[in-house]
């Protein structure tokens, strides 16, 4: 992973966290207990903060950045984000659902347990109640969640929680070694 210290800041990450090797985090940047940030993503704190709750997965290829008008990211607890999501300047509740390739914009709020399906976009200061589910770009309420859609946003969580820590074990193995591709 590359740890990039931003005007004297230097990235927080819990010890309990995966970050992946390709990974890059720079600045105000804060990790909690057993998240994992997945390869080739990049958390840019260089202007604002950027917080991560427990438990949350941000996978490959998404990018997190802040707004240098007062707009922090806030992300927090059992939080999916989707392969290949732009998340700028924006507040994601816990146990909310982020589909791939999804963009939130400055100044949103995803309200807890709100559902945004793949590839869609949600336009700045737009606000996403508790247990929607919202699709398309610009996105659109689409239904309230059922029993079985939040039974599936927990079940993600716990799965990736328990992939990283295969990761960080494997990971931990090699140190030393020369992997044999």
């Amino acid at each position: 992973m590359i740890i990039i210290p931003y005007k004297g800041v230097t990235p927080r990450i819990d010890k309990t966290a995966y970050i992946a090797e390709s990974s890059s985090l720079i600045g105000d940047v804060e990790i909690g207990s057993n998240s994992s940030i997945w390869f080739n993503t990049v958390l840019r704190g260089d202007v604002e903060s950027i917080k991560i709750g427990n438990n949350t997965n941000v996978q490959d290829g998404s990018v997190i950045h802040t707004s240098r008008f007062n707009g922090p990211v806030e992300i927090g607890d059992n939080i999916t984000i989707g392969h290949l999501s732009l998340i700028h300047a924006c507040t994601i509740h816990n146990n909310a659902f982020i589909g791939m390739s999804t963009t939130i914009m400055d100044y949103a709020v995803i309200e807890e347990y709100a559902f945004i399906a793949a590839e869609s976009l949600i336009p700045p200061k737009k606000i996403i109640k508790s247990k929607e589910l919202w699709m398309g770009s610009p996105a659109k309420f689409v239904r309230y969640l059922t029993d079985q859609d939040l039974e599936y946003m927990q079940d993600n969580v716990r799965n990736y929680v328990e992939l990283a820590n295969v990761y960080k074990i494997q990971c931990h193995s090699r140190v030393g070694k020369n992997p044999v591709l």
